[in-house]
């Protein structure tokens, strides 16, 4: 069976290496260094955009539980982030030129690797011996992309991520909000937080005013189309332009008061255990900072916290759930497997958890096994789950201890109770790594 790997990413990388760990030949193709992706500078693979882009290390944190999840999943790329560690407190920074370097090393000197040094402008017709696994990335352009479209079909690829935040449902205040669908339309889906007219009118000012972020230059000039605006230009185009969008109140009547509201926000729930709730229609380009201070003046969402901010940026990913399998092959292809970036694992630990996951499918594949996923109360499980059971508007996740079942008993202290999650998920993920190398 032969086994083409498309990009020398962290997904690319740690799945290559992993593979090859296990005595598989694996044909890596890489663009660089005869082209590079605008967002790309170092010949070098795994190349990061920062020192911390590799985030926290603590096991209460999303991020530390996920790295401790993927070293038991066998991680290549953790010990070289390591062995070039620079001070940063509880986050694993590394030196970047240090990093991609050890990444490279171990990618060249593997003996079961081929490296092609080329830009791969198609996936192609792929026979019963071959398994192809896209890691492409989320700039994935060109001749590519086309080819992606083909296999996939129009509409089922994006190329500009424009993303609402999203907020812990334990970190909503339900005094203040209320459960209902305009007119009463099914049941009630939505959580509604009603602005009153002196409390809108400041909310406005200070969105009107906030800072937006910097497009990188590889975004260049993002068009502003009409159903994916950003709020922030709604509010700038006048102090009634949302209450006539999507914070509309009609249709809505506050229990508590028996009056409409002067203005409504919407929440979501973005899975089915509603533990997270999505800002519906607030796509936004505020910075980070900006988009904590502005939306916390939403009634009920002063203390709120955010698993995910909003984003407008350029990201070319897959509609991976009507796509992918949990095994994240194409359903109408199961030879070709997709993994990164691309599928909506959103980060770059999470693409190279993704890129795990998926040489942990592929090696299932050679064993004639059906790829068992990671139990839903993993990160790495959670994560895959996003990505590929049915939602109704997806968008790419990061790492977050939102989207993991909350403990048995309740515990006030957050700190306290994220390391009781991320405990119970190493445990798991223990049981499922010795199982799964027992049943292989």
């Amino acid at each position: 069976m032969h086994i083409r790997i498309l990009g020398a990413g962290l997904a690319g990388c740690e799945a290559a290496l992993y593979l090859a760990g296990r005595g598989y030949a694996v044909d890596l193709y890489e663009q660089k260094p005869h082209k590079y992706s605008p967002a790309h500078k170092n010949e070098n693979f795994a190349e990061l955009v920062c020192s911390n882009s590799l985030k926290a290390d603590r096991l209460d944190s999303a991020s530390g539980l996920l790295k401790a999840e993927m070293k038991l999943l066998g991680s290549s790329i953790l010990p070289v982030a390591e062995s070039c560690r620079v001070a940063a407190g509880g986050a694993l920074a590394v030196d970047r030129e240090l990093f991609s370097a050890g990444v490279t090393k171990l990618v060249k000197e593997n003996p079961n690797i081929t490296l092609h040094l080329e830009e791969a402008a198609q996936i192609g017709e792929t026979e019963e011996d071959t398994i192809v696994l896209v890691a492409t990335g989320p700039l994935t352009e060109g001749a590519l992309a086309d080819d992606i479209l083909r296999l996939t079909g129009q509409g089922e690829l994006s190329f500009y991520d424009a993303a609402a935040p999203i907020v812990t449902a334990e970190s909503i205040d339900m005094e203040k909000v209320f459960a209902a669908s305009r007119y009463d339309r099914g049941t009630a889906d939505y959580l509604n937080c009603p602005f009153d007219k002196a409390g809108y009118e400041a909310f406005h000012a200070a969105l009107a005013d906030a800072q937006r972020a910097p497009l990188h230059d590889f975004d260049g000039e993002l068009s502003v189309y009409e159903g994916c605006m950003p709020i922030e230009v709604m509010a700038k185009r006048g102090a009634d332009t949302m209450r006539y969008g999507p914070m509309r109140p009609v249709g809505l009547r506050d229990p508590r008061t028996g009056h409409r509201p002067w203005a409504n926000v919407q929440l979501r729930a973005e899975d089915a255990a509603c533990t997270m709730y999505n800002l519906v229609g607030f796509q936004t380009n505020l910075k980070f900072g900006e988009q904590k201070r502005v939306f916390s003046m939403i009634p009920g969402l002063e203390h709120a916290e955010f698993v995910r901010y909003g984003v407008m940026h350029r990201n070319t990913f897959l509609n991976s759930p009507v796509l992918l399998g949990m095994d994240l092959a194409l359903k109408k292809q199961p030879n070709v497997l997709f993994a990164g970036q691309i599928t909506g694992f959103e980060g770059y630990m999470e693409s190279a958890a993704c890129g795990l996951l998926a040489a942990h499918s592929i090696e299932a594949k050679l064993c004639g096994k059906p790829f068992t996923p990671p139990p839903a109360d993993t990160m790495c499980g959670a994560l895959l789950r996003h990505a590929t059971e049915p939602t109704k508007d997806y968008q790419p996740m990061g790492a977050n201890m939102g989207i993991l079942p909350p403990p048995e008993t309740r515990i006030r202290d957050k700190r306290e109770r994220y390391l009781v999650v991320a405990q119970k998920a190493v445990a798991s993920m223990e049981a499922y790594t010795q199982q799964t190398c027992t049943e292989r």
